[in-house]
């Protein structure tokens, strides 16, 4: 069975009548609910981790392992996104991930017996299970599967939106898009997986397949085709290039446009750094702040409130700050947030800068997304978003990796307790040293120019006009 009906025109953004539109509503729906189990994993995975080990490298190797797809295959995935109708992949990639977490659950279930009561690990009595080696080879297993899982998925569904909304709506549909995506991954699933955890280890995984079984449904019913442009009806205008090739061709475009690829470096680094910071957070939260899996959940409402509130303002407050200003601020809250939570690691404010920094979060993904889909070709959006999501991802098992050794040295020599601050003063250090060099890069002025220049250079590009131009060692117009 195929999810394209050829008797169907392909996909095409909203009429002008200031409407969404049908096909932008079944992707909210799905992306919600899709949001919803990576809310519930966000706390599932790493409280059942815990409960193998106290070890912070070990358990952030759980994040190094989730996050290494994108630094393996993020280039390949644009390759494919490029080559293929983005719809069947992002459905494709929904099925296959409920297929993996349906089966996580059950080998959980089976083996429950052994694990620790989640409430004994949060009063810190916790023992390590005699097949604890052999089930964390087993969780990153899984982690590592549903990572490359996630990237092609996500990669193929933010190229679906300039297809299905027109250009002047995308920062409104990206703004409702990351408020409900928010909502279902930081405000419902987090807490819901700490009451779920309260009885069973199993039952969060089981919510969570079920939730991937459901957004497949809906990308399924999305009607028309959505091959790239110049692949339409599976035809190609020129004979496919090398995977190798076609990846070039996409650094070379990223690499020619300033705005995009200091945007980039910026959310590599920034990316690393809060990976960092949070490499041994259920550490952090169980011992430093004494929380137990419902209270830890609750903490993703903190920066839910905050995101829902960025992202239904990102549009409003772009047009009165202009960008530049508010990716500027993003980049010091970053910083700020994580130097007050390692210098002053009380509950009541780890709440509060967790609002603030998931406003900021919100309007930088909105912000950022909105600028990439507006200025990079059709036929080059998945692979020029693939490097971008290359250099702003691959960093991040990079700092999972840092921030649980960072752990592990400065216990050696210090208190446990400072040893788990640590990571949020190194990251909130490296956070306000990244501000100064993005300072210059991604003001309002370079935005502008950057928007003046691109416009034209993607209308020629979708068209065909320029292909010659990106063959070459550079982009020259």
């Amino acid at each position: 069975m195929t999810i394209t009906d050829p008797a169907k025109a392909p996909g095409q953004p909203a009429p002008a009548t200031g409407k969404l539109g049908a096909n932008y509503w079944r992707l909210w729906v799905a992306s919600g609910i899709s949001n919803l189990g990576d809310g519930l994993s966000i706390v599932a995975y790493p409280w059942l981790a815990s409960a193998l080990t106290r070890n912070p490298v070990a358990i952030a190797g759980l994040g190094i392992a989730s996050r290494l797809p994108w630094l393996l295959f993020t280039l390949p995935a644009g390759v494919i996104t490029d080559r293929h109708d983005r719809r069947r992949l992002v459905f494709t990639m929904d099925a296959l991930r409920f297929l993996l977490t349906i089966a996580i659950a059950i080998v959980i279930l089976a083996g429950e017996g052994s694990l620790n009561d989640p409430a004994d690990i949060a009063d810190g009595i916790a023992s390590t299970p005699a097949n604890a080696p052999l089930a964390l080879v087993g969780l990153y297993g899984a982690a590592l599967t549903l990572g490359f899982a996630e990237v092609l998925r996500d990669n193929s569904a933010q190229t679906l939106m300039p297809s299905i909304v027109r250009q002047d709506q995308l920062e409104k549909a990206n703004g409702r898009l990351m408020a409900v995506e928010m909502v279902t991954n930081g405000f419902v699933g987090p807490p819901l997986a700490g009451l779920l955890l309260a009885v069973s280890f199993s039952l969060p995984f089981f919510v969570d397949a079920g939730t991937f079984a459901v957004a497949a449904g809906l990308i399924f019913f999305i009607s028309g085709e959505f091959l790239p442009k110049g692949r339409a009806n599976g035809c190609e205008t020129k004979a496919p290039a090398s995977f190798k090739a076609d990846i070039g061709e996409g650094i070379r475009w990223l690499r020619s446009t300033p705005l995009l690829w200091s945007m980039a470096i910026a959310l590599g680094i920034t990316n690393g750094l809060w990976t960092a910071a949070l490499a041994a957070e259920v550490l952090f939260v169980q011992e430093v702040l004494g929380l137990g899996a419902a209270a830890f959940g609750l903490l993703g409402i903190a920066g839910a409130f905050g995101g829902i509130a960025g992202s239904v303002a990102a549009s409003r407050t772009s047009e009165r700050f202009g960008p530049g200003t508010l990716l500027l601020s993003a980049l010091g809250i970053f910083g700020t947030s994580s130097l007050l939570i390692g210098a002053f690691p009380s509950v009541g404010l780890v709440f509060a800068v967790f609002v603030v920094f998931g406003f900021f979060s919100a309007i930088w993904n909105v912000i950022t997304v909105a600028l990439r889909q507006s200025l990079i070709p059709d036929r080059l959006l998945g692979r020029v978003n693939s490097v971008y999501r290359f250099f702003g991802w691959g960093g991040m098992p990079i700092g999972s990796l840092i921030g649980g050794t960072l752990v592990l040295v400065v216990d050696a020599f210090a208190s446990r307790d400072l040893a788990l601050r640590s990571p949020l003063l190194f990251a909130g250090t490296g956070n306000l040293l990244l501000l100064a060099w993005a300072w210059s890069r991604l003001n309002n002025g370079e935005i502008e120019k950057a928007k003046a220049d691109g416009v034209d250079k993607k209308i020629a590009a979708d068209a065909g006009l320029n292909e010659h131009s990106i063959d070459g060692d550079s982009f020259n117009e």
